[in-house]
């Protein structure tokens, strides 16, 4: 895989499903939930570790997409909102869509 395909992936569909972790209430959509986070870098890094190892091996293998994480975590919530609508733009972002929502109810847990 591309270098720039590898950072697409990775900073769009990882950073969407690494920073969800309010837990998902079947009522409030996913994108929300990253937005009002409150899950920290290593707990969203734990929560991936435990849901796809592979998936959480290749994120830390792109220091942009893995700096652009980081940067998500430490946005405000517009910024997020902003950040999470443009990585949903990747089509890459569909097939981790399980994963997301894996990441997503379990983070608070690490």
């Amino acid at each position: 895989m591309r270098t720039t395909t590898k950072l697409a992936v990775a900073s769009g569909g990882l950073a969407v499903l690494l920073t969800a972790g309010a837990g998902v209430a079947s009522a409030q959509p996913v994108d929300d939930v990253i937005v009002n986070s409150t899950c920290t870098y290593p707990q969203t890094i734990a929560a991936l570790q435990a849901q796809d190892p592979k998936l959480a091996q290749q994120l830390q293998e792109v220091p942009a997409a893995n700096g652009w994480l980081k940067s998500l975590i430490a946005a405000s919530p517009d910024q997020r909102r902003a950040m999470v609508a443009q990585a949903r733009s990747f089509p890459g972002v569909q097939p981790y869509i399980p994963v997301i929502t894996a990441v997503a109810s379990t983070c608070q847990n690490f």
